[in-house]
């Protein structure tokens, strides 16, 4: 019979708890002798004598720490229970093993009263849980670790959380940009970056949460002065059972670190583009384009060809001969000549021969420093600061540069006057030898020119001749173009080349063109006839020189009818293009080229010019080039020569020189006849 607060129940019927899956047990009177234990209580706690109080069949342990709860459950009938109760196994020959129970104890009786105990063992559950609470207070652990370490290393620490978005404030990041919390949170960071770089910060920060992967990444962030600076940023995923739970980031100024970087790389840019190149523009274009846009949005080089030769209150003459911008921004045309007063502030600079710098509000450019097509473009692009940086080589001032940003940047600095400074310098030798190879340019330049004869006034007839050199040989070239009027008032053209780029080929040019000149005045041949004698005659003068040549001769048998009289000898034909655009080339008397030992007569032709024709004669550097047949120059040319049929002889002639695609490789010279309407 059970007592108040119990449960009836008979001696038998504690059988029924032998197959419970919990454990149970029981003990009786008030020294608590065990009576009873279940199948599933011996499993866990082994075989217990019974009859034994609980402390002989335990161990003392069990009366010590749980005597007074069986005394007050015996004494009240009240039950209790514990959650996870330490429990100590002795087992013969072997150390107390602790396993964990939760456990209830309540009043029964039978014949005395005793403590009815039912458990479960816990100790698997216990385990992980303290195993879990183990890896989270490493991860705790091992974060402050992270955090003080990032911030001896780091002016800016922050936490953002799996998505990417700040979810701390940073009072390391409030110093660096002047973003309150408010303003940073979340994604407010992008806001203090710059424009340019916000796109690929986006990308890099995406695609290192997609991976869970580490992240560095260098942008500029707007510091509290409204200053852009290189910023570092660094960030690792902190994973909690093995998922990120969040990510741990440091950004550091690498301003400093950057401009070195930036320095080397440009030097060696710079050494690199001028050394590929032996011209004079070119070598400054290619160093333009190292300038922008690294240090500058725009940039321009003059060159100063006379400034040491310049009487002393002379203007200084500067040419224009290379530009660069900025995608996105206009650029200056590439060419153009411009004077300034002796008393400028660009003579000033260039007297000066250091560095000029200017900073001035947006579009409001100094008025006296510049060149004037310079400080129109500062002013359409609202340009805040420029540097004016004369380039002294072999101890005279050869160029100078202007490089310029516009106001949405910080203006050029000290630091980037030194780099430029220092680009040009690295590569004086480079410009040294450019600059020798661009004077010797122009001399043989002026030489060549010095060699061609200006177009004669033939009533009646309209003349107009163009020769351009190559930009990639300093030497005098082979080509030629003649004209002059014989005493019966026929008209003489002229076109050849002679082999070669050298002295040799100028030299064997001008003996041609004296001897051509000899014999067409000499007697009234045919023109295939005065080549053929030419041929002869070069022999004896020039036995290893070869040439090709084109000469005609204008005449007007009848007044108002022109007639042309020509020959070839192994030279482009000469083209002949009508008022209306239609175009022909003019492909007889063709005969071997000049030089050949060939003893034969040479052919001529003829035909009509009607009024408003034009007579082109061409060297081959207008049609020719490297990678196609001739056909499709010549093809090229007469589309060209018809579409221009119309433009005045001057016009005529520039834009073919213009609008044709040429090798840039080799000379060219044209001759141009019209006869007038």
């Amino acid at each position: 019979m059970n007592d108040t607060g119990g449960r009836g129940m008979g001696w038998l019927a504690l059988e029924a708890f032998d197959l419970a899956p919990v454990a149970v047990a029981l003990t009786i009177g008030p020294d608590h002798r065990l009576v009873y234990t279940n199948q599933a209580y011996r499993a866990f706690v082994g075989d217990r004598r019974l009859g034994e109080p609980i402390g002989d069949a335990f161990g003392e342990w069990v009366k010590e720490d749980y005597g007074d709860l069986f005394d007050r459950v015996l004494a009240t009938g009240e039950p209790a229970s514990m959650v996870e109760a330490p429990v100590k196994l002795a087992s013969a020959g072997t150390d107390d093993e602790t396993r964990f129970f939760s456990f209830s104890l309540s009043r029964f009786v039978h014949e005395r009263p005793g403590v009815l105990v039912t458990a479960v063992d816990v100790t698997e559950q216990v385990a992980a849980v303290r195993q879990a609470e183990r890896a989270t207070e490493e991860q705790k652990r091992s974060r402050r670790r992270f955090e003080s370490l990032v911030r001896v290393n780091a002016q800016t620490v922050w936490v953002a959380d799996p998505a990417g978005r700040i979810i701390e404030p940073s009072a390391g990041w409030e110093r660096m940009t002047g973003q309150t919390w408010e303003e940073y949170r979340g994604d407010g960071w992008l806001t203090a970056l710059h424009p340019d770089d916000r796109g690929p910060a986006i990308r890099a920060w995406a695609d290192a949460r997609r991976r869970a992967r580490p992240l560095q990444h260098v942008y500029r962030v707007r510091n509290r002065d409204g200053e852009y600076r290189h910023v570092e940023a660094r960030s690792a995923p902190v994973h909690e059972r093995g998922v990120v739970a969040e990510w741990i980031g440091s950004c550091t100024d690498v301003e400093e670190e950057y401009r070195q970087r930036q320095r080397l790389d440009l030097l060696g840019r710079a050494a690199a583009a001028a050394a590929e190149h032996t011209g004079l523009q070119e070598a400054f274009a290619a160093l333009a384009e190292v300038l922008v846009p690294a240090l500058a949005d725009g940039c321009g080089v003059h060159l100063l060809p006379d400034l040491g030769d310049r009487p002393k209150r002379a203007p200084v003459i500067a040419q224009r001969i290379v530009t660069a911008a900025r995608d996105g921004l206009r650029r200056q045309p590439p060419a153009g000549e411009e004077r300034f007063a002796p008393d400028s502030g660009f003579a000033r600079a260039l007297e000066g021969r250091r560095p000029v710098h200017r900073t001035f509000p947006p579009g409001r450019p100094p008025a006296d420093l510049l060149p004037r097509s310079t400080t129109d473009w500062l002013v359409d692009v609202r340009a805040g600061s420029v540097v004016l940086l004369p380039v002294v080589v072999d101890g005279t001032v050869a160029a100078a540069v202007t490089a310029a940003r516009r106001g949405d940047r910080a203006p050029m600095g000290p630091d980037d006057i030194s780099l430029m400074s220092q680009i040009f310098e690295h590569t004086h030798d480079a410009l040294s030898s450019a600059v020798r190879f661009h004077r010797t340019q122009r001399v043989a330049l002026a030489l060549q020119y010095s060699l061609l004869a200006d177009p004669p006034e033939v009533a009646g007839l309209e003349v107009a001749a163009r020769y351009r050199s190559s930009p990639t040989a300093a030497e005098v070239g082979g080509d030629w173009y003649d004209s002059f009027v014989l005493p019966d008032g026929s008209a003489v053209l002229a076109i050849g080349d002679v082999a070669g780029h050298d002295l040799a080929a100028a030299v064997g040019m001008s003996r041609l063109r004296n001897m051509l000149r000899v014999l067409t005045a000499d007697r009234a041949d045919p023109p295939g006839e005065i080549l053929r004698r030419l041929n002869v005659a070069m022999a004896t003068v020039a036995p290893e020189a070869t040439a090709t040549c084109v000469l005609g001769r204008v005449e007007e048998p009848e007044p108002g009818r022109r007639r042309f009289h020509y020959a070839g000898a192994g030279h482009p034909p000469p083209l002949l293009t009508r008022a209306d655009g239609a175009c022909r080339f003019l492909e007889g008397g063709a005969n071997p080229l000049l030089g050949a030992p060939v003893d034969q007569p040479y052919d001529t032709a003829s035909c009509s010019l009607p009024p408003g024709s034009t007579l082109l004669l061409y060297t081959d550097g207008l049609v020719e080039h490297p990678d196609e047949h001739l056909d499709a120059g010549l093809a090229r040319l007469r589309e060209h020569a018809s579409a221009l049929a119309r433009r005045p002889l001057d016009a005529f002639c520039d834009g073919l020189l213009d609008d044709l695609p040429t090798s840039g490789t080799d000379d060219i010279a044209v001759i141009a006849a019209r006869v007038t309407p």
